[in-house]
């Protein structure tokens, strides 16, 4: 699955890349000499225009400093995401996103219903079972498997306590009560967690393909709003003329 996001985000990643350095050439180097340009202009610039080009200026003169404060502010973002206090953080942060927090939740329920059946098909009991794969869940949700485990350890069958707990959605909750009533609780679980992996999946190619198009707008916005601003008195200029 992190392969799969991976490869989902790197046309975008290129895509904010090539974007940033589009940014910049025409900050750095086109707008500050459209500045010199129009200050042997008498006419009164239009005023997004005027910040455009008093941004372009002041970017040629602290261009140095400039570009030294955005190289800090990218190694101290990238320091922090090295410090697991600060990833363990913004992963909470995450889970209280509604649709992310959900997939997140997905994703999670896949890999511990994948453990636990596997488990269950060596013959290992469930309470064990669960005490076994705790570690794996985020920190967030190992609250509601013992809340589970001690469900199970009081005599509630597998898909009520994990049910009870919001540890199994209503499609996992029947096919665990089909399990319970076959025997064959492993095999159901392997189920539920390649139905997960499939509906992740479907989430980040369907996310791939709404992003792609979106971030390719922005961008576009973003470059074409510089060009028309740097040109627009021009345009003012030609309209005056006639």
């Amino acid at each position: 699955m992190r392969r799969k996001v991976l490869a989902a985000l790197l046309y975008p990643a290129i895509l904010v890349v090539v974007g940033a350095l589009v940014l910049a050439f025409l900050l750095f180097y086109v707008v500050p000499r459209f500045a010199r340009v129009y200050e042997d202009i008498s006419t009164e610039l239009p005023l997004f225009s005027s910040l455009l080009l008093s941004v372009g200026r002041w970017l040629e003169s602290n261009g140095l400093a400039t570009v030294l404060l955005v190289a800090t502010a990218l190694g101290s973002a990238i320091y922090a995401l090295s410090r697991e206090n600060v990833r363990a953080a913004l992963v909470e942060r995450l889970w209280r996103v509604p649709a992310l927090g959900e997939r997140m939740m997905i994703y999670q329920l896949a890999r511990f219903y994948r453990t636990v059946g596997m488990l269950l098909l060596a013959g290992i009991p469930a309470i064990r079972a669960f005490d076994m794969v705790s570690g794996l869940l985020a920190p967030n949700l190992r609250a509601q498997l013992a809340r589970a485990t001690a469900l199970l350890g009081e005599g509630r069958s597998t898909s009520g306590a994990l049910a009870a707990v919001g540890l199994a959605t209503p499609v996992a909750t029947r096919m665990l009560a089909v399990g319970e009533r076959s025997g064959q609780m492993g095999e159901l679980m392997d189920r539920i967690a390649r139905f997960y992996d499939d509906e992740t999946a479907r989430f980040v190619d369907a996310f791939t393909r709404v992003f792609e198009p979106l971030l390719m707008t922005v961008l576009g916005l973003a470059v074409g709003l510089v060009v028309v601003l740097m040109y627009m008195p021009v345009f003012e200029l030609a309209g005056s003329l006639r």
